[in-house]
C-alpha cells in the first residue's frame, strides 16, 4: 500500500476544500454587503425630504444579486471538490481492506499481561481515571494498580515542567543521580543548566552566579564547553535574546528536556520509553497489508495459516520496530532459530548449525568455508548469541 499516494490525494482534497470554503465566504460577504446597502437606503426613506421608493430599492437589489450569481460562482469550486472527494474515496477503497479479520490468528494471550499493558498505557499518558476504570472493569487484582504510582509522579513532574517549574524534576533527579550517572545520562546537568538560565532571565545575575557555583561546578571536568556557554550568558543579562547563545532559550529545549526526563524515568522503572501498546499497534498497522495480501493468496488454506509457527512471507517494518538481531544463513538462506543457531567458525565467518552439520557430514570430516579457503573443523565452531 502506497501511503504517499493516499497522503497526496488527501492533501488535494484539503486544498480544494479550503478553496471552496474561501470562495463561499467571499460570495456570502458580497451578498451581505449589498443587503446592508439596501437597508441603509430603505431606512433613509424615513427622511421627509427623501422620496425614495421601496420598490425601486428591492428591484435594484434583486438585479444586483442576479448579477452576482452566487450559485454560478460556487458551482466551479464545489465541482472540483466533489471530483477530488470521489477520487479519494475510490483510492481508499482500493488501498484499504475493510475486512482485516482474515489476517487474524487464534493465539492464546496471557489476559493478565495484556490488561497490564493496556492499563500501563493509560497511566503513561496521564489518563489515570481511565486506567483505574479499566482495571476495575477487567477485574484485575489490586497489585495491577501498583504501576499507577510511578507514572503519577512522572506526570506531575512533566506538568510542572510545562509551567516552567523545575523544582519537582530537580528533586527527582537528585534522588536518582547515581542511577542516572550509571546509565550515562546528563539529565542532572541539563536540568541545572535550564534552572540557571531561568534565574538569569529574571535579571538576577548574582543569584544565577551563586546557583552556578553551587550546582554546576561539579560538571566542569567533563562538560567544560557547555559550562563556558552558560557563563558567557552572564555577560548578556537582561538581553539574552540577543546573545550569541540565544539558542539556549528556544522553547524546543523545554520539550527536549521533558522528553529526556520521560525517557530516563521509564528507563529507571525498567520500562521502554515508548508505550508497548503504541508500538504494537503501529507495527501491526505496517505489517497488516502484507498479511492481508498473503491471506488473499491462501484463501482456501485457513487451517494451514492457523497452524504456522512463523510467517512464510517477509514483513518489512521500519527500523524502530526491529528490536532483535536477525541472522540468515548465507548457505541455506534460512533464518536462525533456537534449534538452528548461528555458529562462528575458526575463520571468523558465520553459518547456521544445520549448514555446518551437512557440510561436515555430522562433524565426521573437515570442510572448506564457502567464503574463504580455510579448512573448518565443525567441533571448533562456537554458537553466537545476539
Amino acid at each position: 500500500m502506497e501511503l504517499n499516494t493516499i497522503r497526496d490525494a488527501f492533501d488535494r482534497v484539503a486544498k480544494k476544500q479550503k478553496l471552496s470554503c474561501s470562495k463561499t465566504q467571499e460570495v456570502i460577504d458580497q451578498i451581505i454587503q449589498e443587503i446592508e446597502k439596501a437597508l441603509e437606503k430603505i431606512l433613509s426613506a424615513h427622511d421627509p425630504e427623501s422620496e425614495l421608493d421601496y420598490k425601486t430599492v428591492l428591484s435594484d437589489i434583486r438585479t444586483t444579486l442576479k448579477d452576482i450569481a452566487p450559485l454560478s460562482q460556487l458551482e466551479g469550486t464545489q465541482k472540483e471538490l466533489n471530483i477530488a472527494l470521489s477520487k479519494y474515496s475510490k483510492l481508499l477503497e482500493k488501498s484499504f481492506n475493510s475486512d482485516i479479520s482474515k489476517a487474524y490468528r487464534n493465539v492464546d494471550f496471557d489476559v493478565h499481561t495484556v490488561n497490564q499493558i493496556i492499563a500501563g498505557h493509560f497511566y503513561r499518558q496521564g489518563l489515570f481515571d481511565m486506567g483505574d476504570c479499566f482495571i476495575s472493569e477487567a477485574e484485575e487484582p489490586e497489585s495491577a494498580a501498583a504501576m499507577k504510582s510511578p507514572f503519577l509522579e512522572m506526570n506531575q513532574i512533566l506538568e510542572a515542567i510545562k509551567s516552567r517549574d523545575l523544582g519537582p524534576a530537580l528533586n527527582w533527579a537528585a534522588n536518582n543521580s547515581e542511577k542516572l550517572k550509571q546509565h550515562g545520562s546528563d539529565l542532572v546537568l541539563r536540568l541545572h543548566s535550564m534552572q540557571f538560565l531561568e534565574i538569569l532571565q529574571k535579571g538576577s545575575t548574582d543569584e544565577a552566579l551563586k546557583y552556578a557555583r553551587s550546582h554546576l561546578t561539579a560538571f566542569s571536568s567533563n562538560h567544560m564547553a557547555e559550562l563556558q556557554k552558560l557563563m558567557g550568558c552572564l555577560l548578556w543579562a537582561g538581553k539574552l535574546d540577543r546573545a550569541p547563545y540565544s539558542a539556549l532559550l528556544s522553547p524546543t529545549n523545554w520539550d527536549k528536556l521533558a522528553e529526556e526526563l520521560t525517557r530516563q524515568f521509564c528507563n529507571l522503572l525498567g520500562h521502554s520509553y515508548e508505550s508497548p501498546l503504541s508500538v504494537t499497534v503501529a507495527a501491526g498497522v505496517q505489517g497488516l497489508p502484507s498479511l492481508l495480501k498473503f491471506m488473499n493468496v491462501m484463501a482456501g488454506k485457513k487451517l494451514e495459516w492457523q497452524s504456522m509457527k512463523q510467517l512464510p512471507v517477509p514483513v518489512e517494518l521500519d527500523k524502530e520496530f526491529q528490536f532483535h538481531s536477525i541472522f540468515v544463513c548465507p548457505v541455506s538462506k534460512e533464518q536462525s532459530t533456537e534449534d538452528n543457531p548461528p555458529m562462528l567458525m575458526s575463520c571468523g565467518h558465520v553459518l547456521c548449525k544445520q549448514s555446518i552439520m551437512k557440510m561436515s557430514k555430522n562433524s565426521t570430516k573437515s570442510f572448506k568455508c564457502p567464503y574463504c579457503p580455510s579448512d573448518i573443523d565443525a567441533e571448533q565452531c562456537r554458537q553466537l548469541h545476539f
